[in-house]
């Protein structure tokens, strides 16, 4: 059965998360689930409430599934042993084992660009959606793509379909974006997009929002409800509009150091299990973007939808072919996504 948010959200970030009697994991700190088995260290970026711990949870899930008590797996959420650039760095490096971490940095960190497919503007229609093309074989092939990069590709999840969250007023429509500082992820797709919709970017580390949101060194920020709520980002922003315009793709992978320890049933095991954990994750996530947006609702958050998100749409449409033509994975992922 599927977690809720809800229930992930109301467990103390000191007590122990179990499956059954043998699984287990620190949500705050690392906690050794079994005296024995083949010790994996998975780490991401993510508060416990955001789909991105869940990602992890559930890979660990079925690795107990498949192979019972074979792995002493620990789970470092909250950006205990970095920020998603260092994770990413270190799985590179061979200095981490399993991480989750946001895809859009992978083409910037390895030079593989197919990850970038996930995030072309208005393409995945929703979570469904984004589940076909992530376990069909386009999805697989930009996993496998990240091999020359030392990088075994695992699972590849949408953690929450993007929106605009501003501080002082509701964007209701599309000149309202003119001119606003908006963080952004540093790197050429987001500065593209972002400039093209008409804001000001501001590159700026994901844990560094609430601050720079506090203090006007931004007015907005592109961002999901799991972040809003994972970050408490209601607190300091209350115009959040809906805009949808591309998922927030997260994937897990192991280092190729961690890959050769393994033999042909635990490298099974670990791909199975990975699978899994997409199907899983993208339940968790579709069921937070909607409650959630209650909750921030509840918190004095304004919902609106942006009035004429066509133009949107129409502003950035050009970017999809511009990019197909960088790279034969952001091609054929386009036309998976508008044949499916």
């Amino acid at each position: 059965m599927t977690t809720t948010w809800e229930e992930t959200q109301m467990i103390n970030r000191r007590t122990l998360l179990q499956t059954g009697a043998a699984f287990g994991a620190a949500l705050a700190m690392p906690h050794v689930a079994r005296a024995a088995g083949k010790t994996m260290r998975i780490a991401h970026a993510a508060n416990e409430v955001h789909p991105g711990h869940i990602l992890a949870t559930s890979f660990a899930e079925g690795l107990e599934e498949l192979m019972p008590g074979a792995f002493n797996v620990q789970i470092f959420p909250n950006r205990q042993l970095g920020d998603d650039k260092q994770l990413l760095e270190g799985t590179v490096a061979g200095t981490m084992d399993v991480t989750a971490v946001s895809g859009v940095l992978i083409p910037l960190v390895t030079g593989r660009q197919g990850m970038n497919a996930w995030q072309m503007p208005f393409l995945v229609r929703d979570y469904d959606h984004f589940g076909t093309l992530a376990l069909g074989e386009t999805g697989q092939k930009i996993l496998d793509d990240l091999r020359p990069a030392g990088l075994i590709g695992l699972a590849t999840a949408d953690t929450g379909q993007r929106n605009f969250l501003s501080v002082k007023n509701t964007v209701a429509s599309v000149p309202d974006f003119s001119g606003l500082k908006t963080r952004i992820v540093p790197v050429p797709l987001h500065k593209q997009i972002w400039e093209t919709v008409g804001t000001a970017p501001v590159g700026l580390p994901y844990g560094e929002i609430y601050g720079a949101l506090e203090t006007g060194v931004i007015d907005a920020v592109e961002i999901n409800v799991s972040s809003m709520l994972g970050e408490n980002l209601w607190e300091v922003g209350k115009h959040f509009t809906l805009t949808g315009h591309y998922p927030w793709h997260m994937a897990t992978l192991m280092s190729q150091r961690y890959w050769d320890t393994l033999n042909d049933e635990e490298k099974a095991a670990v791909t199975e299990a990975g699978r899994r954990s997409v199907s899983k994750t993208l339940a968790y996530a579709k069921t937070q973007d909607l409650e959630g947006r209650e909750t921030l609702k509840s918190k004095g958050v304004d919902i609106v939808a942006l009035s004429d998100l066509d133009d949107m749409k129409a502003r950035v449409a050009g970017m999809t072919s511009e990019w197909a033509a960088k790279d034969p994975l952001i091609a054929e992922l386009v036309a998976a996504a508008q044949a499916s």
